[in-house]
């Protein structure tokens, strides 16, 4: 799973969502424990990723099936 084209938009809440990155969140949709490990690893950490706002990606991508209240870890 490559996730890199979404970093930008899972530093910056105002940031606009590439149409890659959502194509690579969408194929998160059906398991978000799977999204959540990715959010929440080290790598997307030390990438600068802030887990509360790459959570609100597949909603910015205006994915109508998204995970509605969520939660990873009890964190976002």
């Amino acid at each position: 799973m490559k996730l890199a084209p979404c970093v930008g938009a899972a530093q910056d809440a105002n940031a606009a969502v590439p149409g890659g990155c959502c194509a690579q969140i969408k194929r998160f949709s059906q398991n978000p424990k799977c999204l959540c490990a990715v959010l929440l690893s080290d790598t997307a950490k030390a990438s600068g990723v802030q887990p509360e706002v790459a959570l609100t990606i597949p909603k910015r991508c205006n994915f109508a099936n998204r995970p509605v209240g969520y939660k990873c870890g009890g964190e976002c």
